[in-house]
């Protein structure tokens, strides 16, 4: 009886020393890994949306989760070297934002989980196999960004019924807007006007090209969407306030640093529910398995400061149709 006594004494002994042991053993939290173009003081703000997201979830950053954010600038040549980085650090979880971004994500890694935030074709650039079933990897949040590039010609005209030259920037460095272009130019064609295509590859080209826009004479002014622009909204907003011409973004951030108009999907929303691909990820869901989420509201933003200072009128028909009019 006492030998089956001090057994049983040691055995709950040994157990309560296990579960002392367990407890102080820090616990593994899972480790995210992003991707992004900018830097915190420019695009900061859609890294601050994905953790407003993970905090919905209930996850607390530092807690039960970490997340270790990387910054391009506005070199996208530096994407492949830090996704490259971060499949060394063996995270769980890649987040991205963009399609160099994603490419070089996926060039890095076909294990790894990613999760890309606004890439405006994810199949046409060959990001994802179908939108219903991604395959690979890769799965996340599209902008429908293509097809939409031509209705930001439709609204120009709409403002300025007389518009006959419109300028296009684009970044070449971006593949994806060779078919933001050919939108443009569908529905540029639709409406009577003619496209003068100026290109970049870094913000130092800005004031050359809109020196260029000068000189052919353009009357407004189309940015495709990228997210290097996105750094330099104030400045490309100042040059087209200098230069008097009116244009419209992909971006309702743009509109906020006094550009003039902007139609599209909200990108902090995109990041925001980002999380829950995170999330889904995490538990055990595989990326090939998640559908590809599309958005299916559109912002239309307008900045009526900007266009006094171009000396533009709105009219009332568009100022009804806005989401947003700042005054």
């Amino acid at each position: 009886m006492t030998e089956k006594f001090l057994s049983l004494a040691l055995g709950v002994v040994l157990l309560a020393l296990a579960v002392a042991v367990e407890a102080q053993q820090p616990k593994t939290i899972p480790r995210i890994g992003a991707l992004l173009s900018g830097s915190p003081s420019t695009t900061g703000h859609y890294t601050d949306a994905f953790r407003q997201g993970l905090h919905d979830i209930g996850y607390v950053e530092g807690q039960t989760i970490a997340v270790e954010y990387l910054w391009a600038g506005d070199r996208s040549d530096r994407f492949a070297g830090l996704a490259a980085k971060l499949v060394r650090a063996k995270v769980d979880l890649i987040l991205v934002w963009g399609t160099t971004a994603v490419t070089a994500a996926k060039q890095a890694t076909s294990t790894i989980p990613i999760v890309f935030v606004a890439v405006a074709d994810p199949v046409g650039s060959g990001v994802v196999a179908s939108l219903a079933r991604p395959g690979g990897n890769v799965t996340g949040l599209g902008t429908l960004g293509t097809e939409i590039a031509g209705k930001r010609i439709e609204l120009l005209k709409e403002v300025i019924p007389r518009l006959v030259r419109v300028a296009v920037l684009r970044n070449v460095v971006n593949p994806v807007s060779v078919s933001m272009l050919k939108e443009a130019q569908l529905a540029a064609q639709a409406a009577g006007v003619q496209l003068q295509v100026v290109e970049v590859r870094e913000s130092s080209g800005f004031e050359s090209a809109f020196a260029a826009m000068t000189q052919e004479r353009a009357e407004a002014l189309v940015v495709l969407g990228d997210p290097v622009f996105l750094s330099y909204r104030t400045r490309l907003g100042d040059l087209a306030a200098k230069h008097r011409v009116p244009a419209i973004y992909w971006d309702s951030q743009f509109v906020e640093a006094q550009g003039l108009m902007s139609y599209g999907v909200s990108i902090a929303d995109l990041f925001r529910r980002a999380a829950i691909f995170v999330d889904k990820i995490l538990k055990g869901a595989k990326p090939a398995d998640l559908p590809i989420e599309q958005p299916i509201k559109f912002e239309l933003v307008i900045n009526l400061k900007a266009a006094k200072q171009i000396g533009l009128t709105i009219p009332p028909n568009v100022l009804a149709r806005a989401d947003k009019v700042i005054k």
